[in-house]
């Protein structure tokens, strides 16, 4: 059996194999990861056990994913659909506990172990919902929204109820008061995490423009930092990353450092849905596999109509309150965790983690296919939806630019063209040189920095609603991209550093191609012919050029 690193590199090996395969197949990827776990675990080939490492990695897998979360926050986005949200969050949560206690007590259980299991499974799964959001590009549409606000207030929620369980109370005073010292404290990281990433950290990350590595590193710091003042105050790992992301997110930079991260937290979450898989025993399998298949169904129709009843109270359309329910079905990571530290506390017996786990593999397992499907399942569902559509409900929509003029790259010619494109279109440009950042925010111009060749980056120009698309771009794959992805009838003017590219952009529907040199040559044959005819227009000619690039008013008699 394979121990520490071993143990780490055979679980990488078999979720890049695993990962590939279920590329090709069309599988859900989490529900590859834990099968892996199962099989190479103790119930299966016996290969890999759970040890200090593999925990590190599982631990490190969510810390990413929160920063990563609080990374892609748009705190003007967020606002709209907050107050929602946390009321959702709460009746959902309370109703969930509920309903979990009624679940744990119908498969058998009792007493105090009935109500830790309602604690644990009110929680939905931010690894599972955010990560499969973001595969399906949904993290930014309205029910992904909705979700990920919910998940936000329950990872707070998280860290409360941990802090409850490891502290005595004897007054309900005293109890008030610790959750008055928790908020004051994640308030505190929050106000130094924006106020340093504002003052401090913008101004380090744009000295390190074009120098990707030190970019990276320099955000993974940045994180480890707030996670470490969080570990400093008590607080979980998990809300330093996500307030040091959400910090970061209200900066020009932090696109670009997205996608940087973006593989590294992959990684670590495929070592932690195996890791899951690695939990599971033979004697929890045996002793509660039956009721964990009972209490994974029951709990599934429960989580499903609570969040959409919920949702719905909030005057969302059907649609969305059936989209954003159908993803939160699932039981929560941390689920397993509050039922640890339950066991460490002697609330419960330890053999009670079996069962949580149990629970938690298989409605992470449904729920990942009932995502997949989600589509047809609303079609199927479609007659029902309908009695819930009145007037009244509306869906909140975030304000994108629409019918605009999405320039990449911005130089010289770019800001000339610009000022043209202005008269007719609202302007966004991208540019990933952060020494253009100052200049563009004077601008009247909307700008995102960051490549065009990452999603988040493609998913900010809103390229499905532009009227035109200017690339001033030599890069190949951007323009390939770009004329990939914009609808038919965008008009496209693009960049190619040879004829071999152009006809390929020309190909793929652009129209016009721009070549530099051509362009030169013949901006040169038009002097040349000017300066044959008539000396003296050449000269005014030459002036106001001069002119326009420095501001003098002449340079030649």
């Amino acid at each position: 059996m394979a121990a520490g690193f071993e143990s780490v590199a055979l679980l990488i090996g078999a979720a890049t194999f695993l990962g590939i395969l279920s590329q090709k197949t069309g599988q859900p990827k989490i529900i590859a990861y834990i099968i892996a776990g199962i099989s190479l675990g103790p119930v299966g080939l016996d290969l890999v056990k759970q040890g200090e490492m593999i925990s590190l990695f599982s631990e490190l897998g969510l810390v990413f994913l929160l920063f990563l979360i609080g990374l892609e926050i748009d705190i003007e986005e967020i606002q709209e659909v907050l107050k929602s949200t946390v009321g959702i969050a709460v009746i959902q949560m309370a109703l969930t506990f509920a309903a979990g206690t009624l679940t744990a007590i119908l498969v058998g259980f009792t007493g105090t172990t009935a109500y830790t299991i309602g604690a644990a499974v009110m929680f939905s799964s931010t690894a599972l919902v955010v990560k499969v959001l973001t595969e399906r590009d949904e993290e930014t549409t309205l029910p992904g929204r909705l979700d990920v606000g919910v998940l936000l207030v329950q990872d707070v929620a998280v860290v409360v109820i941990l802090a409850f369980f490891t502290v005595n109370f004897s007054t309900p005073a005293q109890a008030a008061l610790k959750l008055a010292e928790i908020f004051l404290m994640i308030s505190v990281v929050a106000a130094i995490s924006f106020g340093s990433s504002k003052y401090f950290f913008s101004k380090i990350l744009k000295s390190m423009s074009g120098n990707r590595l030190a970019f990276f590193t320099h955000g993974i710091a940045w994180a480890f930092l707030f996670i470490s003042l969080a570990d400093y105050l008590n607080l979980s790992l998990e809300i330093g990353a996500f307030i040091a992301g959400i910090g970061l997110a209200q900066i020009p930079y932090s696109r670009e450092l997205q996608e940087d991260i973006r593989p590294l937290t992959d990684l670590f979450m495929a070592i932690f849905f195996m890791n899951f898989g690695i939990s599971i025993s033979g004697s929890s399998l045996q002793q509660y596999f039956i009721p964990a298949i009972m209490a994974s169904i029951l709990l599934i129709v429960f989580k499903f109509l609570i969040f959409f009843l919920t949702i719905d109270r909030f005057k969302f359309t059907p649609k969305t309150s059936f989209t954003a329910s159908v993803n939160m079905t699932q039981v929560s990571e941390f689920g397993l965790i509050l039922t640890s530290l339950a066991i460490t506390e002697g609330f419960i017996q330890s053999e009670v983690s079996g069962f949580i786990s149990l629970v938690a593999i298989l409605t992470m397992g449904t729920s990942a296919y009932l995502i997949r499907f989600r589509d047809r399942l609303e079609e199927q569902f479609k007659p029902l939806l309908d009695l819930f559509e009145s007037e009244e409900k509306t869906d909140l929509e975030v304000e994108k630019l629409e019918d605009h003029a999405v320039i990449i790259g911005y130089d010289e010619m770019a800001e000339k063209t610009c000022s043209k494109l202005a008269e007719e279109y609202d302007i966004m440009v991208i540019d990933q040189e952060s020494d253009k950042t100052e200049k563009l925010a004077e601008s009247d111009y909307t700008y995102v920095y960051g490549d065009f060749k990452h999603g988040e980056i493609r998913q900010g120009a809103n390229l499905e609603e532009a009227e035109f698309i200017l690339s001033f771009s030599e890069q190949k794959q951007v323009n390939n991209v770009l004329l990939e992805e914009r609808k038919e009838e965008t008009v496209v003017f693009v960049k190619a550093s040879n004829f071999e590219d152009a006809s390929e952009f020309y190909d793929l529907g652009a129209d016009y191609v721009m070549i530099e040199n051509i362009l030169a040559g013949n901006r040169i044959s038009e002097y040349i012919e000017i300066y044959l005819e008539d000396r003296e227009v050449f000269n005014k000619e030459i002036n106001s050029e001069l002119q326009h690039i420095t501001g003098d008013e002449e340079f030649l008699n």
